[in-house]
């Protein structure tokens, strides 16, 4: 039985131990039967960094789910894996060690990441195993191992070979400080101070056409890519501005002259309404590139620095150094005609917040843009958890302007899988029974070019983006390869693919999900998961998002050396799902307090039912019978909100429950009662309880089964079914109301919870319970009346008056009404109070009225049954 007080610290510890060396949550791998196998596509944290308390947030709410399922007879495979292969964790190996990976061959600098990214993957295990989440840690992956890399290199040929790839020389998106491009998903707006310039354009031949002025203005924000202007541009219902539509302008301080087109997609509200286009200033600037044939000036290359076409400013840093330089001799050559500071959004990379430029490159690409609608069809096929997050998918997709960039100039990756012919430049592609493979050290499968026969080869030198391998997730999870002797591709765990829920965080909706699902789509023709379960965000105390520049975050270490595990699975349960969640203190009081009551009551238990397993009676009493009922109900409530992910609801009314209408109502019935009715129900109930928590509080449930009921493990048991036990619901939340207002009765009154009662009538039906309400409470004559009116009677107790309006409105007479009503000297008419002469109106008054009791005794509510009690003290 549980003894003394419930120990947290030794608890979690043991029994932490206990799952990961008994292996208690492995994934049974004779499973091949898809009815009963339950698979969690869990996210693989980026090693950037330390866990944080959102990693956390999310792994408890995901485990609830794995448990929930586990005992609800699913064979479940809970895996997890590391994600690191991409430039978060190249930026944390350039941070920890203070090096550049730049100044390292690429075989060297993967080593240094590997080594940095083993401490921190070490330190994940740590914290995951430590908040008890239940992985099967025989099912772990990084995506930086061979394995995986196979699998990624396989997505990439079969989509190469599908036709869905290829590779461009365009404009790409680019990050100027981690110095490669970057995909649409990978960029995010930020607020930035900046200045506005309004900058004269002289029009080329004014001088000779005195229809022509000599100058316009353009307003921009970036006046170090002037050199890189290649057009002006003029809507074409700007009226004020047609005229000089086809002529030429100058542009300042470089003199190279450009055209001034028409172009529907200019912004006639922002500055002076005419635009310069510059390759590339923005996703405008490409799309008037592509449309009209425009030349390509790049100004800015890809460490953000200025280019030798920039003249003078030829090696300044772009974004700052040029752009000041360039203001002040646009000052100086009087054509800088004002300047004003703004803020406005900006387009920078999420990994490092620096604004993005739109360079000219050659780069990889998956095909997306033609599929938007079918990637949207697929994406409805899903259920979202909750619905509303849905809305997110489909506004990223509706939104895409770019196909899927998916190489990257770093060097911590996965290689391409490609050589390029040096004579003819023919793509050549490894094949898929040699994967994983490196063509910076591995030979191409061929010879001699396939296309011209020429016999010498080029590596590809970019890696993959990350998320082009972390899309994979339910694929490595599943063991999909090629079999070379079939020559199909395969599945070692088919019965787990689609996977049945995708847990993630709502902010990488656009990254993870989207590309899961086009990665497994197209090599599969299915949607990769049936669910999707979208948490929402850890906030601080103050809900604000946490993040180390406020000095916001909370640490995982932090909160565990103050609170119980168990207590923080409590409170990371308390929001609904897809909403953010603050971090505050008082969620995990609240926690503490239920893990206390818990143990408290089972130690209760015990003593009022020393037999774990005592024989169901010939016939139950009627609160027995009530209670188990009762239970029945909460247990078909909580299992369909588990089911919906609504853990916030089965949290509390699970709690409520318990709390109040077992420990606080039930508890108190059997502590007066030595029968074996009641001793049957207690350890059914408790059995019941214990199993219903256990998701929640994996810890301290597993303690006490492990103290009462046997060496099995509680999460192994079979989650509780409803016993079918029938019960008069109404007429037994009645009489447990009345047992609870006797028993306050007593305490109000000074009198020994045994003590006698001489007599108690209930108006309300108790009828079948009446033999709990006297033996519990030792009431002598117990009298039941569920259809007649009590002896009561509602009487006016006082008037208030509204002074704001009765102020006012009757000055001086106020006192004469005050009086009158203190007199009891009024009438109400309807709605009307008559008094001192005066008829208030009904808003300006209100009136309190009480119940009186029109016989002798004490009058009592029990939740709106009136209950008399007569009693000679």
């Amino acid at each position: 039985m549980p003894s003394g007080d419930y120990d947290p610290d030794a608890a979690e510890r043991h029994w932490q131990q206990e799952w990961v060396e008994n292996e208690t949550f492995a994934y049974p791998e004779e499973t091949a039967d898809p009815d009963t196998a339950f698979a969690i596509d869990t996210p693989p944290p980026t090693v950037s960094g330390s866990l944080h308390w959102g990693h956390v947030y999310g792994s408890i709410l995901q485990d609830i789910t794995a448990r929930f399922h586990r005992m609800s007879g699913s064979d479940v495979l809970f895996p997890f894996g590391y994600d690191d292969n991409g430039i978060a964790s190249e930026r944390l190996t350039e941070d920890e060690l203070d090096i550049r990976h730049q100044d390292f061959e690429r075989r060297e600098f993967q080593q240094k990441c590997r080594e940095v990214c083993r401490e921190y993957e070490s330190d994940f295990t740590e914290k995951m195993q430590g908040v008890g989440v239940s992985i099967d840690w025989n099912n772990t992956y990084r995506t930086i191992s061979p394995e995986v890399q196979r699998v990624s290199q396989l997505s990439f040929i079969d989509l190469y070979d599908q036709g869905r790839e290829y590779r461009e020389e365009a404009p790409a998106i680019w990050c100027p400080d981690c110095e490669t491009a970057i995909s649409q998903v990978e960029t995010e707006d930020a607020e930035q101070d900046s200045h506005f310039n309004d900058i004269a354009f002289e029009v080329v031949g004014a001088e000779s056409d005195p229809d022509l002025p000599a100058e316009f203005t353009i307003s921009t924000t970036r006046p170090e890519l002037l050199p890189a202007c290649v057009a002006v541009f003029v809507h074409p219902d700007d009226d004020e501005n047609q005229h000089l539509v086809g002529e030429q302008a100058r542009v300042p301080l470089f003199d190279h002259e450009v055209p001034i087109i028409a172009d529907e997609r200019v912004d006639m509200e922002t500055g002076s309404g005419i635009v310069m286009s510059c390759t590339f200033g923005d996703q405008n600037d490409i799309e008037w590139y592509k449309a009209h044939d425009l030349d390509l000036r790049v100004a800015i290359d890809e460490s953000g620095h200025m280019t030798d076409l920039a003249g003078k400013y030829s090696g300044m840093e772009a974004a700052s150094e040029a752009r000041e330089a360039i203001v002040t001799d646009l000052d100086d050559a009087g054509v800088l005609e004002d300047r004003w500071e703004i803020s406005h959004t900006v387009n920078v990379h999420e990994r490092c917040g620096v604004g993005v430029e739109f360079l000219v490159t050659e780069q990889w690409y998956v095909e997306v843009l033609d599929k938007t609608d079918e990637y949207l069809a697929a994406g409805r096929e899903m259920e979202w958890f909750p619905d509303k997050m849905f809305s997110r998918y489909e506004h990223w997709v509706e939104g895409l302007q770019w196909d899927w960039c998916i190489s990257r100039q770093r060097s911590s990756g996965i290689p391409f899988p490609v050589w390029y012919c040096t004579d003819c430049g023919e793509e050549v592609v490894a094949d898929k029974a040699d994967l994983p493979v490196d063509p910076l050290s591995d030979d191409p499968p061929v010879d001699a070019c396939p296309s011209c026969g020429h016999d010498d080869f080029e590596p590809e030198e970019d890696v993959f983006d990350t998320w082009a391998t972390s899309s994979l997730t339910p694929l490595i999870n599943a063991g999909w390869d090629w079999d070379d002797e079939a020559e199909e591709f395969t599945m070692e765990r088919p019965e787990i693919y689609p996977m049945d829920v995708r847990p993630q965080g709502h902010d990488i909706i656009s990254f993870w999900l989207f590309h899961t699902l086009i990665k497994c789509y197209e090599h599969t023709g299915e949607v990769p998961f049936d669910q999707t379960m979208i948490n929402g965000m850890v906030l601080d105390e103050n809900r604000e998002k946490m993040s180390k520049s406020k000095g916001n975050v909370v640490a995982p270490d932090e909160v565990l050396e103050k609170f119980p595990v168990d207590a923080a699975r409590y409170w990371a349960a308390g929001s609904a799902i897809g909403d953010d969640l603050p971090y505050q203190e008082k969620g995990l009081r609240a926690g503490e307090k239920l893990i206390r009551k818990l143990w408290n009551a089972s130690k209760l238990v015990e003593s009022l039912a020393p037999e774990p397993y005592p024989d169901e009676p010939d016939e139950l009493r009627e609160i027995d019978r009530w209670l188990l009922a009762e239970l029945d109900r909460e247990i078909e409530t909580i299992s369909t909100q588990l089911e919906n992910r609504e853990f916030s609801k089965a949290r509390d009314g699970l709690r409520s429950f318990f709390w109040g209408t077992f420990c606080d109502d039930y508890l108190e019935i059997a502590k007066q009662r030595e029968d074996a009715s009641a001793r049957y129900t207690l350890r059914t109930a408790h059995r019941r309880f214990l199993k219903l928590f256990a998701p929640l509080l994996a810890h301290v449930t597993e303690e006490i089964w492990h103290q009462d009921y046997g060496e099995e493990s509680i999460h192994l048991t079979d989650w509780p079914e409803p016993l079918g036990i029938e019960a008069d619901h109404d007429a037994g939340a009645t009489a447990t109301s009345v047992v609870g207002v006797l028993r306050k009765y007593k305490s109000e009154h000074q009198l020994p919870l045994n003590a006698t009662i001489d007599e108690v009538e209930v108006y309300g039906d108790v009828r079948g319970f009446e033999a709990d309400i006297t033996g519990v409470m030792h009431v002598d004559d117990l009298s039941v009346h569920p259809d007649a009116e009590p002896p009561v009677e509602t009487v006016v107790s006082g008037i208030d008056l509204d002074y704001s309006t009765v102020g006012p409105k009757y000055g001086g007479d106020v006192p004469d009404i005050e009086a009158g009503i203190e007199a009891g000297d009024y009438e109400l008419v309807d709605d009307e109070l008559h008094v001192a002469g005066h008829e208030l109106d009904a808003d300006e008054f209100e009136v309190e009225r009480t119940r009186e009791l029109q016989a002798e005794g004490d009058l009592l509510d029990a939740e709106g049954v009136v209950v008399i009690v007569r009693n000679e003290e």
